[in-house]
């Protein structure tokens, strides 16, 4: 009896099985593995065995990357010995993105027309006010301290071999200064030639001059205390000018220009002409200045920057008295044409 239930079932599961599943998306073709399975599930199911639904359906494919799939190898594919020279160029041509293209004018207005302590709303006032107090002072509201000695040199001429010392530094902020600067020179076993110092206010008119305005004491020989007012600062092609007029308290009216260029051979080595001019509006016999220009000195100094800070030189320096302040040079027994030898150290901290 059993083995004729299990004759009519299969009877009628035939034709469900030829069914028409036009509408339906089904495999291509059946495994024979999948098929046996089936028939099997049948024939437990005809003998009244419990068989659970999709007992017999195919497993998933194994992912493109997964071990054992056809496409498993390929992500760790050796892509060095692909032929990449097939490939669109103009792929690659960032030329052909399209930019928005960068502002010319003036931003909008409405850049601006936001509330101007739109933080405080978020942080708080007192929060707010301590961070740009911080900020104005890290952005170039500190005082800076800066003190260079630009010559400290020994000097081999004929005669009596001398020494100069040329320093100067400032104490301040971007626009405002205390400028200090000393200068003499004189011969070894002699009192100085000459020895000034000068106070000055500096403020900044531009980005690369500052207007000074002080006093300077002269130390040595007569001595005079001036008025000063001049401007130092960056010319283009990278001149570095000092200039300034002197009014004594005598009523003598002096003047002096000095320029320098640094002209790197190296980032170490480095050439510096210098220039000196110093005029004056009288004669003032005291001092052997002659009236018009009274003295130019021309040298030329090559420096060793073992650190950005300290730099050793040698080079030569001429200078010249003219006019009558040369005739002041002969009259007290020198020679108005002077040729100096020089060596010595620039530095600054």
């Amino acid at each position: 009896m059993r083995l004729l239930a299990a004759m009519l079932l299969l009877g009628t599961a035939a034709p469900a099985i030829a069914q028409d599943h036009s509408g339906h998306t089904m495999p291509s073709a059946q495994s024979p593995a999948q098929t046996d399975c089936e028939n099997e599930a049948a024939r437990h199911r005809a003998m009244g065995h419990p068989v659970a639904d999709g007992a017999c359906a195919p497993a998933a494919e194994p992912a493109a990357d997964a071990p054992g799939s056809e496409h498993a190898g390929h992500a760790g594919m050796d892509h060095s010995a692909m032929d990449h020279s097939t490939m669109d160029r103009g792929m690659l041509d960032l030329g052909t993105i399209d930019m928005a293209p960068i502002p010319q004018g003036p931003p909008p207005a409405a850049a601006g027309s936001g509330p101007p302590r739109a933080a405080d709303a978020i942080w708080g006032a007192d929060a707010m006010r301590a961070s740009r107090a911080a900020l104005r002072t890290e952005h170039g509201g500190m005082n800076v301290f800066w003190f260079q000695g630009d010559r400290a040199e020994y000097r081999a001429r004929d005669g009596d071999d001398g020494y100069l010392w040329d320093a100067q530094g400032y104490y301040g902020g971007d626009i405002d200064k205390f400028w200090f600067k000393s200068e003499g020179e004189g011969s070894f076993g002699e009192k100085p030639e000459s020895a000034e110092i000068q106070a000055l206010w500096s403020h900044a008119i531009g980005p690369w001059w500052d207007l000074q305005a002080g006093v300077r004491q002269d130390l040595t020989g007569p001595e005079r205390t001036h008025a000063v007012m001049g401007v130092q600062g960056l010319t283009p092609y990278q001149f570095e000018i000092d200039a300034a007029a002197f009014l004594s308290n005598k009523g003598d009216l002096t003047a002096r220009v000095e320029a320098e260029l640094d002209e790197r051979i190296t980032q170490r080595l480095i050439l510096q002409p210098r220039a000196e001019l110093n005029l004056s509006a009288q004669d003032v016999p005291e001092l052997g200045i002659g009236a018009g220009l009274d003295a130019v000195e021309l040298g030329i100094r090559l420096r060793y920057e073992i650190a950005r800070e300290f730099a050793p030189y040698v080079g030569i320096e001429q200078e010249w008295k003219l006019g009558r302040s040369a005739d002041y040079a002969r009259l007290a027994g020198e020679d108005p044409s002077v040729t100096n030898y020089v060596v010595g150290i620039r530095f600054w901290f």
